[in-house]
C-alpha cells in the first residue's frame, strides 16, 4: 500500500495534499470548486470519459493532468480521490483507491447494499484514510440549527419526525432507472437524504421497525425486478418509540420544482426545515412553539459544497480514518431493509 502523505518528510508539512477527481459532470465540477475554493489542497489530476467535461473541468484547475481512468489518477501520487460516477462504480471504486492508501470523498450513495457500504468502510479502516459522503443537507445552516436544538433538549422528547422529498422531475440518466446499475429508484437516490438525516439528527438510535411500500407508475413494484420505485412511503420505528415517515418521489405531479421538509416534533416543541417556492437550493428553518413560530435560518445559504470543503480542510489537517464512518452502514442497513433486503444484512 501506498502512504503519500505519511511518506512525506517533516519539513513538507505546509505542501498541501494533491487531489485526484474522478467523474467532472455538473456535480463534480460543483464539488470541485468548493474544494479549490478552501485553497486546502491541489487538484492533480482529472479522469472522465468525457473529453467536454473534463476540458471544462480543466478550466477550473488548468494545472492538472488531463487522465481517463482511475488507475491512472492513482498513479499520479495523490493523496484524495473526489469520486462522481454512477452509483454501480462508487464502491469498487472507493475500495480501490482506500487500498492504495488514497483518501475518499464520494457521491451518495457509497453502496447499492448494507454490505457494499460496509466493505468500503472496513476498507478505509484498513488503510487508515479519512472516508466522506456527500450527505449535503447535513450542512445546510438550517439543519445544522435543528440538531442543536434536538441535541441540547430544548424540543423535549422528540417522538415523530416527517420527512418528504418530492422531485417533479426524474434523473436524466439511464443507468438510474436499472436496478443493477443504481440499486433502486428515488429511495436510493432521494431518500438516503433523508434518512440520514433524521439518523443524524436524533445522534443514530438503534432502528426497531422498517416498513415501506415502493411504486413504479403507480403500480406496486414488486414483482417487476427490472424497475425501480418512483414512490415510495416508509414508516421507521426507532427504539424508544420514536416515529419516523419518510415520503420520496420522482416525477411526482406536485405543482413545483421540489418539496423537501424534515421535521422534528418533540413534547414541548417542534422544528421544521423547508425548501422555499420549490426551490431545490433554498431552505428555511422554524421552530414551533404551540402556535407560535420562530425563524432560525433562512437562504441565501450556499451550502452545497460544504460537505466537499470539509473533508478536504480535514484532509490538508491530516485526518486519518474517521470512526463516524460507521454511521454510513446504519443508513444504508435501514435503506436495506425499506427495499426488503434485510435478509443481505
Amino acid at each position: 500500500m501506498t502512504d503519500t502523505l505519511a511518506a512525506r518528510p517533516a519539513s513538507a508539512d505546509l505542501l498541501k495534499p494533491k487531489l485526484g477527481f474522478l467523474g467532472v459532470g455538473w456535480i463534480g465540477r460543483h464539488r470541485m470548486q468548493a474544494i479549490i475554493d478552501t485553497g486546502a489542497v491541489e487538484v492533480a489530476a482529472i479522469a472522465d470519459p468525457s473529453p467536454e467535461m473534463a476540458a471544462e473541468a480543466g478550466q477550473l484547475a488548468p494545472g492538472a493532468a488531463q487522465v481517463l481512468t482511475l488507475d491512472e489518477l492513482l498513479e499520479a501520487s495523490i493523496d484524495g480521490v473526489v469520486i462522481a460516477t454512477p452509483s454501480a462504480m462508487h464502491a469498487a471504486q472507493s475500495i480501490q483507491a482506500l487500498e492504495r492508501g488514497v483518501a475518499v470523498f464520494c457521491q451518495k450513495p457509497l453502496g447499492r447494499t448494507q454490505a457494499g457500504v460496509r466493505a468500503v468502510v472496513d476498507a478505509a479502516r484498513t488503510a487508515d484514510r479519512l472516508l466522506a459522503v456527500d450527505l449535503s443537507y447535513r450542512f445546510t445552516e438550517g439543519m445544522r440549527r435543528i440538531r442543536e436544538l434536538v441535541r441540547g433538549g430544548e424540543l423535549g422528547r422528540v417522538y415523530a419526525v416527517d420527512l418528504v422529498f418530492h422531485n417533479a422531475y426524474g434523473p436524466d440518466k439511464g443507468w438510474f432507472y436499472d436496478p443493477a446499475l443504481s440499486g433502486g429508484g428515488c429511495v436510493m437516490d432521494l431518500g438516503v437524504h433523508l434518512v440520514d438525516l433524521a439518523l443524524w439528527t436524533l445522534d443514530f438510535p438503534a432502528v426497531k421497525e422498517v416498513s415501506a411500500k415502493l411504486l413504479s407508475g403507480g403500480e406496486p413494484l414488486g414483482g417487476h425486478p427490472d424497475k425501480v420505485e418512483d414512490y415510495a412511503v416508509a414508516t421507521i420505528e426507532l427504539e424508544g418509540g420514536t416515529a419516523i415517515q419518510l415520503a420520496c418521489s420522482w416525477k411526482l405531479q406536485a405543482g413545483c420544482d421540489a418539496m423537501i421538509s424534515a421535521a422534528f416534533y418533540g413534547d414541548v416543541g417542534g422544528a421544521a426545515l423547508r425548501n422555499e417556492g420549490g426551490s431545490f437550493y433554498d431552505f428555511t428553518a422554524t421552530r414551533f412553539r404551540g402556535t407560535a413560530r420562530e425563524t432560525l435560518a433562512g437562504p441565501p445559504d450556499d451550502w452545497g459544497g460544504r460537505a466537499a470543503a470539509d473533508w478536504a480542510r480535514r484532509l490538508a489537517a491530516g485526518e486519518r480514518f474517521d470512526p463516524r464512518a460507521e454511521r454510513l452502514v446504519d443508513v444504508a442497513r435501514v435503506l436495506d431493509r425499506i427495499y426488503g433486503r434485510q435478509e443481505q444484512a
